[in-house]
């Protein structure tokens, strides 16, 4: 009876320093004023869609008038064939945003957002490990190297939530760490002059390893989330929980510049979008959830949030006639930007 009145009474202690921890987060984490929004542009997702990329991220940057852009590197994108290199989407999205002085965040790696995370090119999906990090190593170089001295360019993020090692495994396999840490280490060598950003996920990733590695750091909200066990669901997180993991990871490692990289709005699916019917997109994704996405992360306190979702709501207007969603968007941006 004894042990167990002391394991009940060590229970009830880390109850109350938990909570305790909580109020301290709350309490000395200041509100953001006013929320800056970008958007994270895959052209990937537009090609998937039926879109035209160039059109779905002009209007992005002039009918949107969105400022601040997450853009990816894609391997498969920028290098088809061996030592072919494409840089036609790249450079002109880089150059686009410069012209509207808008800024980038580019992604380069292996691991980038979108299914199947991992994005191989057919030619090196054959090779081994060591050899594919050969192959990488040389894409990054080749990419640094051509937009290290572009303007529009303010950071760089080193693959994508590579400590989520439980999603996409059979695609992605096992992390290397060691790998990970060269790779961050390749682009501070090729680019001294910019911030590294890596990203963990905001629902599943417990940021030790990507927060301490990074000059900056990034994190994902889901609030509407699926998956084959429980079907579609909702978080049971609290916005509040993103305040006390980022002060914890403060209180290990230092203060960073942490972002909201990834806020999604738009359905998650268990098949490609235009396979699923609208009424289950919108049963998945409401135009009510829009606000009440904008809500939950408002109270994170990150700042500056990147929606995920623009060139869905893009092929909801054209393709669909299903314009609400980017109009209340447009409200969005312009209201962040005045």
């Amino acid at each position: 009876m004894r042990l167990i009145r002391t394991l009940i009474v060590l229970v009830l202690l880390v109850v109350l320093l938990v909570v305790l921890f909580t109020v301290y987060a709350l309490a000395t984490t200041p509100r953001s004023g006013k929320i800056t929004y970008g958007v994270s542009f895959n052209t990937l997702y537009a090609h998937e869609l039926g879109l035209s990329w160039k059109d779905t991220y002009t209007a992005i940057l002039d009918d949107l008038k969105v400022r601040h852009l997450r853009l990816a590197a894609h391997w498969p994108m920028v290098e088809p064939t061996r030592d072919t290199w494409n840089w036609n989407e790249l450079d002109t999205q880089v150059a686009m945003a410069q012209e509207r002085d808008a800024d980038v965040i580019l992604a380069v790696g292996r691991r980038l957002p979108r299914w199947p995370e991992c994005h191989v090119p057919d030619w090196a999906s054959s090779l081994s490990w060591e050899e594919q990090k050969n192959a990488l190593r040389k894409y990054i170089r080749e990419v640094v190297t051509r937009y290290r001295d572009r303007k529009a360019v303010v950071s760089w993020q080193v693959e994508n939530e590579p400590f989520l090692t439980v999603y996409a495994k059979q695609e992605c396999g096992d992390l290397d760490a060691a790998f990970l840490d060269e790779e961050i280490a390749l682009v501070h060598t090729l680019d001294p002059t910019r911030p590294v950003l890596v990203t963990d996920s905001g629902n599943l990733g417990i940021w030790y390893g990507a927060y301490q590695r990074g000059d900056m750091f990034g994190t994902s909200v889901y609030v509407y989330l699926w998956n084959e066990a429980t079907g579609p669901f909702r978080t049971f997180l609290p916005p509040e929980t993103y305040i006390v993991k980022r002060s914890l990871m403060q209180l290990l490692f230092g203060k960073k510049d942490s972002i909201l990289i990834e806020l999604s709005i738009e359905p998650w699916l268990n098949k490609p979008v235009e396979e699923a019917d609208l009424t289950t997109q919108f049963s998945r994704m409401s135009i009510g959830s829009f606000d009440e996405i904008l809500t939950y992360a408002a109270k994170t306190r990150l700042t500056p949030q990147y929606l995920w979702g623009a060139e869905w709501w893009y092929w909801l207007k054209q393709e669909k006639g299903h314009p609400e969603y980017w109009e209340r968007a447009k409200k969005l941006y312009t209201i962040s930007t005045q």
